[in-house]
């Protein structure tokens, strides 16, 4: 028999051991804007959130030609995406929500007056992210650091051929770069969620 250690039983065994990621396995612990107008997001605001993401990074490539030959090198870092770093979220009925940002949007940049807080972001305006496992507890706790918001997404009304669904809008936020941390997070996360989640049927009318 082949010594190869890639078969169904050995994926099963794998599988039986580490289990699987889930599409629900993360949260948005905090979204901080640092010194922007006094702007802030609170847990009742992040249980609103419908998708987000856990971004990227890559190390850029260099050819070196030689010969007519092209040498691949390791160059410096690329954060991927972010530029445009989105999260999706419900929208609350006042708007509440979507008003603080677009409060964050005109702090950034005033037209009325074409002043703005458009310095270089601190490092305290940072997003908060959290990896899960099936128990609920913290995996590993990622902060995008420098982060502000480059987009309030629009909100697609049906005056006419709605059905009542819940409306939802993407804000689109830049940042630096991240860092990965061990979470410290453990059980303390199940009372946050199991309390979020009554607050989130609630909102939705279920």
């Amino acid at each position: 028999m082949p010594d190869v250690k890639q078969t169904i039983t050995d994926f099963y065994r794998v599988a039986q051991e580490r289990d699987f990621s889930r599409d629900f396995h993360f949260r948005v612990l905090g979204i901080d804007a640092g010194d922007a107008g006094g702007v802030s997001f609170s847990e009742d605001d992040l249980v609103y959130i419908k998708t987000a993401s856990l971004p990227g990074r890559s190390i850029q490539n260099k050819q070196v030609p030689y010969m007519g030959m092209n040498f691949n090198v390791p160059g410096s870092v690329q954060y991927d995406g972010s530029d445009a770093w989105g999260v999706e979220f419900y929208c609350d009925q006042a708007a509440t929500l979507r008003a603080k940002f677009e409060s964050w949007s005109f702090d950034t940049f005033d037209d009325s007056s074409s002043t703005g807080n458009y310095a270089t972001p601190s490092q305290n305006s940072v997003i908060n992210l959290l990896q899960l496992d099936a128990q609920l507890n913290g995996v590993a706790e990622y902060k995008l650091y420098g982060a502000y918001c480059v987009k309030v997404g629009e909100i697609a009304y049906q005056p006419s051929a709605g059905s009542g669904a819940p409306m939802s809008f993407t804000a689109t936020l830049a940042y630096q770069y991240w860092r990965r941390e061990k979470s410290s997070l453990t059980g303390s996360l199940r009372n946050f969620t199991s309390g979020i989640a009554d607050k989130v049927l609630g909102a939705l009318g279920l």
